[in-house]
């Protein structure tokens, strides 16, 4: 489960008398300085800060045709991706029998296309948003006890005679729909899930099918991350089976589906009253992925991750997402490798999160064009902690994991488990299929 850092200013010494500093300080010990009035650390090129609200800039859409309701669309796998900075993928080289290649980009822009189709598919509403999201803390259906099979359960959810606490709903949570499913596990060591996730398949304007997955791993230091985490999911996995049948850019949509569970996440804070203590605000990680006709997309936020394992494990896997953290900073810095970073007791200290004490919103999204079959996992620590590497994902991903993610998601937070199973583990697994060479509809 992520962790908040202290607040941190980026300063090395004070703006007024050039104290030194330390990471956690509010105020200047010799002079006073409010540090949070100093001016923000540059953020780096590659990462630019989004600030809430302010909009992707895509290409419009194109104009009507002449007498139609309909606006000309593009698909997908047409369009060039980007990196997590708005830029162009690189056109790559001629790929070596193992390099996981992106195609070079499309000339062509990308199009967003903000109208509605005419009569358009059901959009199928993502496991999370079907209803209220469960109270974690709700008792279980009056029944036998599980433990001792001969009790009766309590309304306060314990057994009237053996005195067992039953299971909540929340405590594993499994779900598969068209072709993509999750498993979430409350693990051996906490004691309720604070993870969430939704999973969903729907369809782009043409017809041709797009799954979508998100996975929230609530924030342990905040006040209800259980809440914050499905209130995420519910509401990015919303964004998304609403705007990829409309049309819009996918990479886009999971850029609107972030903020959108950003702000569900804010909504959740409660201002602290006179005379109360500070109590931090409702807080989760959250990474995304959707593949559509050959385009796959990942979003995050946080140090929940994303990795690529292709069908063929001759060919290397690769994590398709960098982590908000203070490991990751201390890597990315050059003052730790990523063994030493990540062996610390602050490896896990997360710089960026959604929620309303967020130091700033900064979505990242990266669009790929994998060049053969594969599957993506999108995890929490809680699974990635027992397999780091991309070559260790690789391993215990079940060879069929495309053919059978429901049962190769079970397998991974089995793995988890007997590893220890320290945190709530939740994963999700989404197929990305390549038509054969030589492949064509009809």
């Amino acid at each position: 489960m992520s962790q908040k850092p202290k607040p941190s200013h980026g300063l090395v010494v004070c703006p007024g008398c050039a104290e030194p500093l330390e990471s956690g300080d509010r105020f200047c010990g010799a002079c006073g300085y409010d540090l949070s009035a100093a001016p923000a650390a540059e953020t780096g090129p590659d990462r630019p800060t989004v600030a809430i609200g302010t909009p992707v800039n895509w290409p419009d859409a194109p104009p009507r045709e002449s007498g139609s309701l309909s606006t000309m669309t593009q698909h997908p796998g047409d369009l060039p991706g980007t990196d997590s900075g708005g830029h162009d993928l690189p056109a790559a080289a001629p790929a070596a029998a193992g390099d996981f290649e992106l195609a070079a980009p499309d000339p062509r822009a990308a199009v967003r296309v903000d109208d509605p189709v005419p009569a358009p598919a059901p959009v199928p509403v993502p496991a999370s948003a079907q209803g209220p999201a469960p109270d974690p803390a709700a008792a279980p259906a009056a029944g036998l006890c599980v433990a001792c099979r001969a009790g009766r359960v309590d309304t306060d959810g314990y057994c009237e005679n053996c005195g067992h606490a039953q299971p909540r709903e929340r405590d594993h949570m499994e779900r598969e729909l068209g072709g993509v499913a999750a498993v979430s596990d409350r693990g051996l060591r906490h004691h309720r899930n604070e993870d969430a996730f939704a999973v969903s398949s729907t369809t782009l304007p043409d017809g041709s099918p797009a799954t979508l997955a998100v996975v929230c791993d609530g924030v342990s230091s905040a006040t209800r991350p259980d809440e914050a985490s499905a209130a995420a999911a519910e509401a990015a996995g919303a964004v998304l089976c609403a705007a990829l049948p409309r049309g819009t850019h996918p990479q886009q949509a999971m850029h609107e589906a972030i903020v959108a569970a950003s702000e569900a996440v804010n909504s959740l804070a409660e201002p602290a009253g006179e005379g109360e203590p500070h109590r931090n605000a409702p807080a989760c990680t959250i990474v995304g992925s959707v593949v559509a006709d050959g385009l796959l997309v990942v979003g995050w936020v946080g140090d929940s991750r994303a990795y690529w394992v292709p069908d063929d494990r001759a060919t290397p896997a690769a994590r398709l997402t960098e982590d908000d953290s203070w490991a990751a900073q201390m890597v990315a810095a050059g003052l730790m490798n990523e063994a030493e970073a990540y062996a610390d007791e602050r490896a896990h200290a997360i710089t960026g999160w959604l929620g309303a004490d967020a130091y700033e919103l900064d979505p990242h999204t990266v669009a790929f064009k994998p060049d053969r079959s594969g599957v993506v996992v999108v995890c929490t620590d809680g699974l990635w902690n027992y397999a780091e590497g991309p070559e260790d994902m690789a391993r215990v991903v079940p060879p069929d994991a495309a053919d059978r993610p429901l049962h190769s998601a079970r397998v991974l937070v089995g793995h988890a488990l007997d590893g220890g199973g320290h945190d709530n583990i939740t994963v999700a697994l989404v197929p990305f299929a390549v038509p054969p060479q030589g492949a064509g509809s009809a």
